[in-house]
């Protein structure tokens, strides 16, 4: 270890000098307790450090320990079920090491040393492998079956191949290379946070990630392997959201960041996810969840360490093959951490004090995301869906980190308070929201769901969009000053609204809607608007197509439950002939 000292310390950053011979991102320990701290700046022999953990009681002259090697995170069984710190620290073993709180220069490994896994083979002795192959499997939980791969540069024979119970440091495989050389295979890799995992080539993002959500899915959809923006003021359901798209989007892995978040806000997150029951098998949804809690009162530092920590490990589970969904909340304080650390490196800030290389720093962590064809000769293929929550000052969207994340992410989920405020849940404003992924997915829709699904939903954009502008008018001289037209479409319009956007994530059957249940649904409002169009033009009064109870039944199909759908095709049938006896 390369040994300085101390010249400076300004909070979370310190100066040491005789640290020539550094590289930039390698990882320091600070002090004679070892604290862990990453080198983010260079000049001559002089490194600043900023320390992901408290510094007081640090002062000049103290030693600082140069490791030569970046910063890393583990990667094997262990990480599923899992709760750590923005630096990959269990924060339950740190509990029952030293209480309640993070004891400063504690150093517990991310993955257990002791715990012995039953390692099965899934190649022979004498095969060839290379890079990214699967060489056996590990069931970690009753939901995930952990895949042991060759880390990346390493190919060649398998001289041996064991089977049985080992711990994540015992040797499971050798692998001869082909230059003669025999490498010891573990069931852990380490891999640096800031250096994105390799693939062999990006796919295009033309299936969808299906979160139940009817606004997300039938207006805003996001695809697999895409990028996804939630921004909002504060109460107008970002958590909530999240919560939802864990729960019930059809990822395999989900992969959760409390980015600098309140620490009641988190610990809401870790009481209720181990309670969440995983909607396709019964079991609870921890079984297939990974969770890095880093909250507000947590040291600064750690907090910008931590969507990289997360990103690594969901980027880990795409390479075996599987759907990870990752959820960033909240990106904004991510920001912050990188504004105070810039502003103590008294580097020059760019808009709002934030540093110059802000929007960089956000694109990279988003180009991160993608459907891929992974490492390997089976050509299996893997995704990562990132979803960042964003909490501008205010509600404020012309904040530089959102408008940083508008750039880079092709889906943008507008949060609105007022709506929160009226309780209309999700609070997406579907006025100001967009999906650069609908062309894309247009194909997948029209084959798996229905040539008419697409097209329906843009009719029904654009009725919502009618119903914004008349509603001036409607203000000014009231609903009954309005054409026949106008006045069906703004009962249409209400419909939309409360009874296929309006969805209740604390009602079992309204939480969660198929892809399939939601086009019926939409089916037949839209038939309700067609027949009852022909029914005006025969003369017949709004008001008197109102006292249909045609119309109540259409606000209940949303509480169908998904085995009996066919109830809604039957209800689109009867609505002609409802509405036709009135025209009568």
């Amino acid at each position: 270890m390369k040994e300085g000292r101390i010249v400076k310390v300004s909070g979370p950053l310190v100066v040491a000098e005789g640290m020539s011979g550094s590289r930039m991102y390698d990882v320091a320990y600070v002090g004679e307790q070892k604290l862990l701290g990453e080198i983010i700046e260079l000049r001559g022999d002089r490194a600043s450090i900023q320390v992901y953990e408290e510094t007081s009681g640090i002062g000049p002259g103290d030693p600082v320990f140069g490791t030569g090697m970046p910063l890393s995170v583990e990667l094997g069984p262990g990480l599923i079920e899992s709760i750590f710190d923005g630096i990959e620290r269990p924060l339950d073993k740190i509990r029952e090491a030293a209480g309640d709180f993070i004891t400063r220069g504690i150093m517990i490994p991310a993955l257990p040393r002791d715990k012995k896994w039953d390692f099965k083979p899934l190649v022979k002795k004498g095969e060839y492998v290379e890079e990214g192959d699967i060489i056996g499997e590990v069931q970690e939980t009753t939901l995930v079956k952990h895949k042991i791969m060759v880390p990346p540069g390493i190919s060649g024979e398998i001289v041996e191949i064991k089977e049985g119970l080992f711990t994540v440091e015992d040797t499971v495989a050798r692998i001869k290379s082909p230059d003669g050389k025999v490498v010891d295979i573990i069931m852990m890799q380490k891999w640096p946070v800031r250096k994105p995992r390799p693939y062999k080539e990006k796919l295009l993002p033309d299936i969808p990630m299906v979160t139940g959500q009817r606004i997300i899915d039938t207006f805003f959809p996001v695809s697999k392997g895409g990028t996804a923006c939630v921004p909002g003021p504060f109460g107008s359901g970002k958590t909530v959201i999240q919560h939802q798209l864990a729960k019930w989007s059809d990822a395999d892995i989900v992969v959760y960041i409390g980015c600098g978040e309140r620490g009641n806000e988190m610990t809401d997150v870790l009481i209720e996810f181990p309670e969440l029951k995983d909607p396709r098998t019964g079991e609870p949804l921890m079984k297939r969840t990974v969770l890095v809690a880093n909250t507000s009162n947590m040291p600064v530092a750690a907090r910008e360490a931590s969507v990289y920590t997360g990103i690594t490990i969901a980027e880990y589970f795409r390479d075996m093959g599987y759907s990870v969904a990752l959820m960033a909340d909240s990106t904004s304080r991510w920001a912050e951490a990188m504004r105070e650390i810039s502003g103590r490196l008294e580097e020059m800030p760019g808009e709002e004090g934030y540093p110059a290389y802000l929007a960089a720093r956000v694109a990279s962590f988003y180009e991160r995301a993608g459907r891929v064809k992974c490492l390997g000769k089976d050509g299996r293929e893997g995704a990562l869906t990132v979803i960042g929550a964003v909490s501008p000052p205010g509600g404020d969207l012309s904040d530089p980190v959102v408008q940083a994340t508008l750039r880079v992410v092709k889906v943008f989920w507008s949060l609105d308070d007022k709506l929160a405020y009226r309780r209309h849940f999700p609070a997406i404003n579907w006025l100001t929201s967009y999906s650069l992924y609908r062309e894309t997915l247009r194909k997948y829709f029209d084959e798996k769901i229905s040539p008419e699904f697409s097209e329906m939903s843009l009719e029904a954009m654009k009725i919502l969009e009618k119903e914004a502008e008349l509603e001036e008018i409607v203000r000014l001289v009231g609903a009954e000053a309005l054409s026949q037209e106008d006045q069906l479409l703004l009962e249409i319009a209400r419909s939309i609204r409360e009874d296929f956007l309006h969805q209740n994530a604390f009602h079992e059957v309204d939480t969660y809607a198929s892809i399939k249940k939601q086009y019926l649904m939409l089916k037949a409002i839209m038939k309700l608007y067609d027949v009852c169009q022909t029914a005006l033009q025969r003369g017949v009064t709004v008001k008197k197509l109102k006292e249909s109870e045609i119309w109540e039944r259409v606000a209940r199909m949303r509480y169908i439950p998904e085995e009996k759908i066919d109830q809604i095709e039957k209800l689109t049938k009867e609505i002609e002939d409802e509405i036709g006896k009135i025209a009568a």
